[in-house]
């Protein structure tokens, strides 16, 4: 395959049809036809935020409340480079303290060894108190050798600890979700005792499940001092599992009942297995339809999430964005916008990532998943 092929094929899978123009531009294909599909992919869309910025800069002049103005374009994105200045800024000090303390542990080793030679040329008490000295550095040298800045998230800890938070959640609920599917497809029987719990329960709002996600998580951890994980973050994530796993869940069903009833035939005739059905011929094929489900149950959680992390107060970007309305300013509500703004982008990036492992076992045929 030429450089040609192996870059549409590269746009296909990775779902970015906005360079194919390009490309067929550089392979010297009709020049009028790619210069359209260029304005139709970054022209047009162009136009349309340039517009919506003059929209909101234009809504921002005229709407407020309480004292309180709609940020502006300019606005948010400032805050943004602020919010972004005050991590780095924030690792930057942290950096530094962590070195000192690194200084002192080693200082403190030196100490304590020092007092141990002391000990060994001493006698009764006087050796007593130069072990139990050394003893002292010892630990405070290890108190500051394992020392972990304990500054409050920035807004960039607290992107990173939303995204562990639903990928938490999202790897539980695909974990219950492919196999409960898989059977569902595969049995009538047992799809039919399922189904009136999915219906039940697939439309219910994170805000109910939430209480109860934290009672059990509560419960589970009642007798344990130090649990594994914080409390808010396995409540987060509990929450976006259960919120998320429907889309799996009911597409994996369809995929497996809906395999070609000929591969099922040709798997009868060469007599395989109950599992090598599943593994070779049933899983492969549906796994275009399991993916697309994957594809919209990370889509939820990521939505969910903001609500969870309001709720249960996990340090993420939900937290991060009641926060700052609590404080009810303009930079806050410009650090909002930009919040917004980022969720939105972040939601995009997981959304062209599932696509892209979706295509990629789509068989070359895209389009069907």
């Amino acid at each position: 395959m030429n450089w040609r092929g192996t870059a549409l094929r590269f746009c296909k899978v990775t779902g970015l049809p906005i360079l194919e123009p390009f490309v067929r531009l550089i392979a010297g294909e009709d020049p009028k036809e790619q210069f359209k599909g260029i304005a139709k992919y970054v022209l047009v869309p162009a136009v349309a935020i340039g517009l919506f910025l003059a929209f909101w800069s234009f809504a921002s002049r005229h709407v407020s409340a309480n004292s309180v103005q709609l940020p502006g374009p300019m606005k948010t994105f400032s805050e943004g480079k602020r919010l972004f200045s005050e991590h780095f800024e924030q690792k930057r000090i942290d950096g530094e303290r962590k070195r000192e303390k690194k200084q002192e542990a080693i200082q403190l080793m030196a100490d304590a060894a020092r007092a141990q030679q002391q000990a060994e040329q001493a006698t009764g008490k006087q050796k007593e108190t130069l072990l139990a000295n050394a003893s002292t550095l010892e630990k405070r040298a290890l108190a500051a050798a394992n020392y972990k800045a304990s500054s409050a998230p920035t807004f960039v800890d607290q992107i990173f600890n939303s995204l562990q938070t639903v990928m938490f959640g999202f790897i539980i609920a695909t974990l219950i979700a492919v196999p409960v599917g898989v059977l569902c497809g595969m049995s009538p029987w047992f799809n039919a005792a399922i189904t009136p719990l999915i219906q039940v329960f697939k439309p219910v709002s994170p805000l109910a499940w939430l209480p109860l996600a934290m009672l059990v998580i509560l419960s589970m951890f009642s007798g344990t001092d130090e649990p594994w994980l914080p409390i808010a973050f396995l409540t987060s994530g509990i929450t976006v599992c259960l919120c998320s796993l429907w889309p799996t869940l009911v597409n994996t069903t369809l995929g497996v009942s809906s395999v070609d009833q000929d591969y099922i035939n040709v798997a009868k005739v060469l007599k395989l297995s109950w599992s090598q059905q599943l593994f070779k011929i049933i899983l492969p094929a549906s796994l275009p339809l399991m993916f697309a489900g994957m594809r919209i149950s990370l889509g939820v959680g990521w939505m969910v999430l903001i609500a969870a992390d309001m709720l249960a107060q996990n340090p993420g970007l939900g937290k991060f964005v009641w926060d700052e309305y609590q404080n009810n300013n303009q930079i806050s509500f410009a650090r909002i916008a930009f919040s917004v703004v980022i969720i939105g982008l972040i939601g995009l990036l997981l959304d062209r990532i599932m696509i892209f492992f979706r295509n990629l076992v789509s068989f070359g045929n895209p389009a069907t998943a």
